[in-house]
């Protein structure tokens, strides 16, 4: 600030305005720097210049993960920016006291939404060899197990919360106990391990030593995603039939007591996920070409709460985005993979319009997601053959430094 801008007469008011003006506001998207909201945190590029960490998501590129400063001109990657520590003192020092129990959230991580900004990797583990192409997993809601499906010698590989291996079970083959082609995972609160097995068309249970329950057959042509609702019961979506199936299962006895067709006419579902908060269910379809995807949301009662195409996404939001997998989070926001970007989205609450929010970016095939009940996003990467965990960061907001 200039010695002419400050003269006896200026209050400290107008100082504390011109303050905020140039000092704590983005100069891209002009929107008040915010300790609040993680999407308006002040960023510092490398070459000084500050902005909020939704316009350096917005204005870097999806695969290089570099932006441009628009005031300097220099390249950076995104990697290289931090928190402009200074903006957020200042930001904290100006806060009303009103605002100060949400400054006390913030701190102690007290957040109920994954979808609120970008999240820091805090785990990975995995590589080729300990994991083969994967294509399904859960986190036990009990134990904090991660449970995955991949082409490995045995087919259901159960790891520790920070990647131990414990277990595995379901070699290839034709037995009750074996697996042909599993492509999706799903655990009931007691621990019964269902897998969608394509190999030879059914749904089968195991308990969780790999001991087999009981199989469903002769009702699918393609079983593809498996999740289990709080009230334990199984949806299946069928890629083929174009069906989302509801089972239910008396788990002691290894007996099928309903199994029915909910929902008809659906174009290649694969991916499910069921809300245990809402009971809200959330299904991925893929149309024939590749990449354009739909996601459809129904409630517990199975009436169409909302449906979003890529196609759709791209005009509201100029955005190239290819769903690949979907998880809500304690919240009921919903979260999707992107297959096309290798990035994970929130796009918030199924009855509002969505608003793409970037959570994580550098993966390369987001083949699957969970959440834990931390509230933690679980990615299983099948480019890399990793599962990679991530989380809200209260000391640096911006997820992806590497």
């Amino acid at each position: 600030m200039s010695e002419s801008a400050v003269q006896p007469h200026v209050s400290a008011e107008d100082i504390l305005a011109e303050i905020r003006a140039n000092l704590l506001e983005c100069k891209v998207c002009f929107e008040k720097f915010s300790i609040q909201k993680q999407d308006h945190t002040p960023r510092n590029l490398p070459c000084g210049h500050v902005l909020c960490l939704k316009c350096i998501c917005a204005l870097s590129h999806p695969v290089t993960q570099r932006l441009e400063c628009p005031f300097c001109r220099k390249l950076w990657d995104v990697g290289s920016t931090s928190e402009c520590r200074a903006l957020t003192d200042l930001q904290e020092l100006l806060l009303v006291p009103e605002a100060c129990p949400r400054l006390y959230d913030r701190v102690i991580g007290c957040t109920e939404s994954l979808g609120s900004g970008a999240l820091r990797l805090r785990s990975a583990f995995g590589g080729w060899g300990t994991i083969v192409n994967p294509s399904g997993i859960v986190v036990s809601e009990t134990s904090g197990q991660i449970v995955l499906v991949h082409d490995g010698e045995e087919r259901v590989a159960v790891f520790g919360a920070q990647g131990t291996y414990l277990d595995g079970f379901g070699r290839y083959g034709h037995d009750p106990s074996d697996l042909c082609h599993p492509l999706d995972v799903a655990l009931t609160k007691c621990g019964h391990v269902l897998v969608t097995d394509a190999g030879d068309q059914s749904v089968k249970v195991f308990t969780s030593k790999g001991h087999p329950v009981t199989a469903i057959r002769d009702s699918f042509r393609l079983p593809w995603g498996v999740d289990v609702d709080a009230n334990g019961r199984v949806f299946v979506t069928d890629a083929e039939s174009g069906t989302l199936s509801q089972i239910i299962i008396d788990f002691s006895r290894g007996a099928v007591l309903v199994n029915r067709v909910v929902f008809k006419e659906l174009n290649c579902p694969r991916s499910v996920a069921s809300c245990k908060a809402s009971g809200n269910i959330a299904i991925v379809e893929r149309f024939q070409g590749g990449f354009t995807t739909s996601l459809r949301i129904f409630n517990s009662d199975f009436v169409p709460l909302a449906q979003v195409d890529s196609f759709s996404l791209n005009l509201k939001n100029s955005l190239s985005l290819s769903i690949s997998s979907v998880v809500f989070d304690r919240n009921g926001d919903v979260i999707v993979g992107d297959a096309r970007n290798g990035m994970v989205w929130s796009l918030g609450k199924p009855q509002k319009t969505p608003a793409p929010t970037p959570l994580v970016s550098g993966l390369l095939r987001p083949v699957a997601l969970a959440t834990t009940t931390l509230n933690e996003l679980v990615v299983l990467d099948g480019g890399d053959h990793a599962v990679k965990s991530y989380a809200a960061d209260t000391d640096d907001l911006y997820c992806d430094k590497k």
